[in-house]
C-alpha cells in the first residue's frame, strides 16, 4: 500500500505539568532529530527533559520543539533501535538543537521470518495485550479521579491543499503570492497550500466524577473571519469542530466528521480489529510495547495504526498514532492522522498532554483540496482537589471574556501554549487581504448564490432563485421573485418579501414580512430574540409540510396521482420569539387566517338543507400560537434562510398549543390543539446510526371543520421525505388525535463492505419504518354530523379523506444511499389501506444527501 501522508508539525510543544509559569525562566528548545549517517530524518522521537517527566515527541519530519522553565540544563534524545544522546543547553533564550543518532547494534536482534499463519484473537499475545488495556481504562481514564481541572489551548486551522502551479498563478493571485506556503510534497495537504482559516481558544476545564459533569470557561477565543453576507462564521466554527471532534482513544466510539469510529480499545475492538505487537522498547522507564492494529474489513469505519502501551500495571496508552485505511467507505476524505501524546502524573498512570488530528477532505484522489488540523493541549493539569459545586452550575460550556480584551496579539503572544510559526501568524492578516480580491469575493458571492439561493446586492439580497419557476394543477405557470434586506440595510430592522403570479388561474400571491431584533443581533443569530410581523396570500397543498425548501421550488413541481386540491390562503401573523444560551426557546404569536378552498377542494355540507354546495365558502379563524423547544448541545450550521442542523446524540423537545378564539378577529372556532414530537440520534458504532422520532396530538374541541383538525403529512413528489409518509397521498387522512414514529436506520455500509461490487462502489444500505395510530371522535366526524364539512372526495364520487379508526397506518422502505457519493434511492411499500383510491402500494424515492 501506498505510504500514507504524514502531518507536517512543525512547531509544536509538549508541555509539563505541575509547574509554576510566573516565576520560571522559559527556554524554547527547537531542532531535528536525524541519523548520524543517512543524514535521514527520524520521526515521532522521544525528547525528555533529564530529572522530570517533561516530554514531547518529534513530528514525523523528525522536528522537535519543547518549552523548558527553569534551570534544567540537560535534555536526552531517545529513538528506538538508537544510542540516547544527552545534551545541555544555557536557560533562556531559544537555542537549535540539531541531534545526530547513531544505531545501537546491541539492539539489533535476530528475526526468524515465519510462514504466513491464519491471524487467531485465540492465543495471540497482542490480543491479550489489548484485553490488558481494556480491563484498565477506567483507572486510566480522566473520571477515574473524584476531580481534575487543567487550562486547555486548542488551535484548528484550514487551508487549500494541493494546488497546482497553474491555480497559483491566475490572474487573481499575481499581487498575492505571499499568501500561499510552500511545503515539503510528502506532507498531508501537498506542496502549495493557501491558508484560509486559523482559530484558537483559551478555556479553564474542571471535571467531577460523582455526579459526572464537565465544565468549560472559554477565557478567549480568536478567529479569522469572513464577510457575514457571505459566511455564517460561527455556524462555521461550530461546524469546523463537530468535524474535529475531541478523541478520547479509551472511550468506545470516537466520533470523525460525524460518523463514529470504533476505538481501538474498545470493549469489543478484537472482534472488529487484527493486533500485532511490533516491538518492545527498553530504552524508556516505564518499558513500552508497540502495538499495531488493523480493521479486518479496510472498508469499515475503522482506524489503522500503533498504540504504545506501558508495562507498569497501569496498561496505560502512552502514545497513539491513528489513521484510515484507503479503501474505507468514507466520502470526501483524502488522508487523515491522529496522534495522541500522554505524560506521566505523579500517581504513576497517564493523562493526555497533546491531541493533534489533521484531515484532508477532496472530491478525488488528485487535484486541490481542503486540509485542515485541529491541536489541543493541557496545561496546570491538577488532580483530586475539590471543586465547589457551584462551578459546575448552568451551560457546559460559558464565555467569560469580553472580545475586545483578547484580539491583541501581546495576550495572545502569552496565552499560547504553543507559538504560532510563521505562516500562521500571517493567517489572520491574509484572510483579511484575501477578501480585498475582487475575484475571490465574487467567487464566495457565485457560491454563495449556488448553495443558499440568494444573490447580495449590499443592502438587499434577492432570492431564492430557485423558486423563481414551479408550476402545478391549480396555478399552471407560476413565477416568483422575492428579496430581503440584509445587516448592511439595517442591523435592527429586516423586511423580506415576494410576488407571483399563477397563468391558469390568473391571480397574484405576495408575502411581506417585518422584523425587529431585540438584542441588536440578527434575527438569524444565536441566541434568537425578535419581533415579526407577516402578511401573506399564497396557495398551500394541506398536508404537505416540507424541511430546508420552499413549497415552490421547481423540482417538487412534479408529483403522481391525483393534485388538484388545494388552499388560497390569507394568513396575518405576529409572532415573538426568544432563546436562551441553554438552547431552550419559545416562541409565541397570534394568527388570524382565512382559507378558500382551490382546484378540486371544495367545502360543503352533507345536509343540503343547511347549505348549498358553496365552492368559493371562507374558513376564517384566529389563534393563540405557543410552541417550547429544548434542544440541548445543539449544534447547526446557519443558512441563508434555514439553520442547518449538526446531527450529535442529545434530543431535542418540541411541544406545541394551539389555541382557536371564537369571536376574535372574525375567528369562528374554538379549540385546544397540542402537540408533542421528541427526535433523537442514536449511535450505534459499527452498525451505524438511527433517527427516531416519536409525537402525538390532541385536540380539544366540538364541531371542528376538517381543515382545522391534523391532517398527516403526506408526499406526492417523488423525492423522498424525511418526515412525511411518502405513499400517503394529500389529505387521505385526518386525525384530532393520535401517536406516530418514524424510524431511520443508516447502516453505514456495514453489511454492503462484505459484497465485492458494493464494497467497491462504496454504497450503502439503508432501511425505514414510519407508523401512525389515530382516530376521530364523532363530534368532529362529518361522517356523523352533517353540519361540518364534508371530507374531500374523487372526481368519481369516491371518498378521499378518510379517519385512521385505531387501525395503524404503516409504511417502510429499504434504500441504496451514497450513489456517487449523492444521491439516496429507496424502494418504499406502503403495508395497508390498499383498496383506498389511488392507493400505491410500491414507490420509488430519491435523495440528495451529501454525507461524509
Amino acid at each position: 500500500m501506498k505510504d500514507l501522508c504524514k502531518i507536517a508539525l512543525t512547531g509544536l510543544l509538549m508541555l509539563g505539568l505541575n509547574f509554576s509559569i510566573a516565576s520560571a525562566q522559559t527556554t524554547m528548545v527547537t531542532g531535528v532529530m536525524t541519523d548520524s549517517l543517512s543524514r535521514e530524518t527520524l520521526p515521532f522521537g522521544s525528547v525528555l527533559i533529564v530529572g522530570t517527566t517533561i516530554g514531547a515527541l518529534a513530528d514525523d519530519d523528525g522536528k522537535f520543539f519543547i518549552r523548558v522553565e527553569g534551570k534544567q540544563a540537560k535534555i536526552r534524545f531517545e529513538y528506538i533501535g538508537y544510542k540516547t544522546v544527552e545534551k545541555t543547553f544555557t536557560a533562556g533564550g531559544n537555542p537549535v538543537m540539531n541531534v545526530k543518532l547513531a544505531v545501537n547494534t546491541a539492539l539489533l536482534k535476530e528475526v526468524t521470518v515465519l510462514g504466513k499463519s491464519r491471524y487467531r484473537n485465540r492465543n495471540n499475545p497482542a490480543v491479550e495485550l489489548i484485553r490488558q488495556v481494556i480491563d484498565h481504562k477506567k483507572e486510566n481514564q480522566p473520571n477515574a479521579y473524584d476531580f481534575v481541572q487543567y487550562e486547555q489551548y486548542e488551535k484548528i486551522s484550514f487551508a487549500l491543499s494541493n494546488l497546482s502551479r497553474h491555480f497559483k498563478e491566475r490572474r487573481m493571485f499575481r499581487n498575492y503570492q505571499f499568501l500561499f506556503q510552500q511545503q515539503d510534497s510528502a506532507t498531508i495537504g501537498g506542496k502549495n497550500i493557501l491558508p484560509a482559516y486559523l482559530q484558537e481558544k483559551i478555556s479553564q476545564v474542571y471535571l467531577r466524577k460523582n455526579p459526572s459533569s464537565k465544565k468549560q470557561f472559554i477565557l478567549a477565543e480568536n478567529r479569522a473571519e469572513y464577510d457575514p453576507r457571505f459566511v455564517d462564521n460561527e455556524g462555521l466554527s461550530t461546524y469546523f469542530n463537530r468535524l474535529y471532534e475531541d478523541i478520547d482513544i479509551y472511550a468506545n466510539n470516537i466520533s470523525i466528521v460525524t460518523n463514529q469510529f470504533l476505538s481501538p480499545v474498545a470493549s469489543n475492538a478484537p472482534t472488529f480489529y487484527k493486533f500485532f505487537i511490533r516491538d518492545t522498547i527498553k530504552t524508556n522507564q516505564p518499558w513500552l510495547i508497540e502495538l499495531g492494529f488493523v480493521p479486518r474489513n479496510k472498508t469499515d469505519l475503522l482506524f489503522e495504526g500503533k498504540l504504545f502501551i506501558t508495562l507498569d500495571g497501569h496498561y496505560g496508552v502512552q502514545h497513539a498514532y491513528l489513521t484510515v485505511n484507503k479503501s474505507i467507505n468514507l466520502n470526501f476524505m483524502r488522508d487523515l492522522e491522529a496522534k495522541l501524546e500522554f505524560e506521566r502524573n505523579s500517581d504513576g498512570r497517564y493523562r493526555q498532554a497533546k491531541r493533534t488530528l489533521a484531515m484532508e477532505f477532496a472530491l478525488g484522489e488528485k487535484g486541490g483540496g481542503l486540509v485542515g488540523q485541529r491541536v489541543i493541549t493541557f496545561k496546570n493539569y491538577q488532580t483530586n482537589l475539590p471543586v465547589s459545586d457551584t462551578v459546575f452550575k448552568g451551560p457546559s460550556e460559558t464565555v467569560t471574556y469580553n472580545t475586545i480584551d483578547h484580539k491583541n496579539n501581546a495576550y495572545w503572544d502569552k496565552a499560547r501554549h504553543i507559538p504560532l510559526d510563521r505562516n500562521e501568524k500571517e493567517i489572520y492578516h491574509n484572510v483579511d487581504t484575501l477578501q480585498t480580491i475582487s475575484s475571490f469575493r465574487r467567487t464566495l458571492d457565485i457560491t454563495t448564490l449556488l448553495l443558499a439561493g440568494y444573490k447580495s446586492f449590499g443592502p438587499v439580497e434577492l432570492g431564492p432563485v430557485n423558486t423563481f419557476y414551479s408550476f402545478n394543477p391549480v396555478e399552471g405557470f407560476r413565477l416568483r421573485v422575492g428579496g430581503r434586506t440584509t445587516p448592511q440595510f439595517n442591523k435592527r430592522m429586516y423586511f423580506e418579501t415576494y410576488g407571483a403570479y399563477g397563468f391558469k388561474d390568473q391571480k397574484w400571491k405576495y408575502f411581506f414580512s417585518g422584523s425587529y431584533s431585540l438584542n441588536n443581533k440578527s434575527i438569524y443569530h444565536f441566541p434568537l430574540h425578535y419581533l415579526r410581523f407577516s402578511y401573506q396570500r399564497d396557495t398551500k397543498i394541506p398536508g404537505q409540510e416540507l424541511q430546508f425548501v420552499q413549497e415552490d421550488n421547481f423540482l417538487l413541481s412534479f408529483k403522481r396521482g391525483n393534485n388538484d386540491r388545494w388552499l388560497y390562503n390569507d394568513i396575518y401573523k405576529f409572532e415573538y420569539v426568544r432563546e436562551f444560551k441553554n438552547k431552550f426557546s419559545y416562541k409565541a404569536g397570534l394568527t388570524q387566517w382565512k382559507q378558500q378552498p382551490a382546484g378540486s377542494l371544495i367545502y360543503e355540507y352533507s345536509d343540503a338543507s343547511i347549505d348549498k354546495k358553496i365552492t368559493d365558502r371562507f374558513l376564517k379563524n384566529t389563534e393563540a400560537n405557543l410552541e417550547l423547544r429544548y434542544a440541548p448541545k445543539e449544534q447547526y450550521y446557519q443558512g441563508k434562510v434555514y439553520r442547518i442542523p449538526i446531527p450529535n446524540k442529545y434530543p431535542v423537545f418540541t411541544l406545541r398549543y394551539n389555541a382557536g378564539i371564537k369571536g376574535v378577529l372574525n375567528g369562528e372556532h374554538s379549540y385546544h390543539n397540542f402537540t408533542g414530537n421528541i427526535a433523537r440520534r442514536f449511535f450505534l458504532s459499527q452498525f451505524g446510526y438511527a433517527d427516531v422520532t416519536i409525537e402525538g396530538g390532541y385536540i380539544a374541541g366540538k364541531k371542528i371543520p376538517f381543515p382545522l383538525l391534523t391532517i398527516h403529512r403526506a408526499n406526492q413528489t417523488y423525492a423522498y421525505q424525511l418526515n412525511s409518509y411518502n405513499l400517503m397521498n394529500f389529505l387521505e387522512f385526518i386525525s384530532d388525535r393520535y401517536a406516530s414514529i418514524n424510524a431511520e436506520y443508516y447502516l453505514n455500509g456495514f453489511l454492503f463492505n462484505k459484497i465485492p461490487l458494493f464494497k467497491k462502489l462504496k454504497l450503502r444500505e439503508v432501511v425505514s419504518f414510519k407508523g401512525l395510530i389515530g382516530n376521530l371522535r364523532e363530534h368532529n366526524n362529518p361522517d356523523k354530523d352533517p353540519s361540518l364539512y364534508q371530507f374531500a372526495v374523487n372526481p368519481d364520487g369516491s371518498q378521499a379523506t378518510y379517519t385512521l379508526n385505531n387501525k395503524p397506518y404503516f409504511e417502510g422502505s429499504v434504500g441504496i444511499a451514497n450513489i456517487f457519493k449523492i444521491f439516496r434511492v429507496d424502494l418504499v411499500k406502503r403495508f395497508n389501506y390498499l383498496d383506498h383510491p389511488d392507493a400505491t402500494e410500491w414507490g420509488i424515492r430519491t435523495r440528495f444527501k451529501l454525507d461524509f
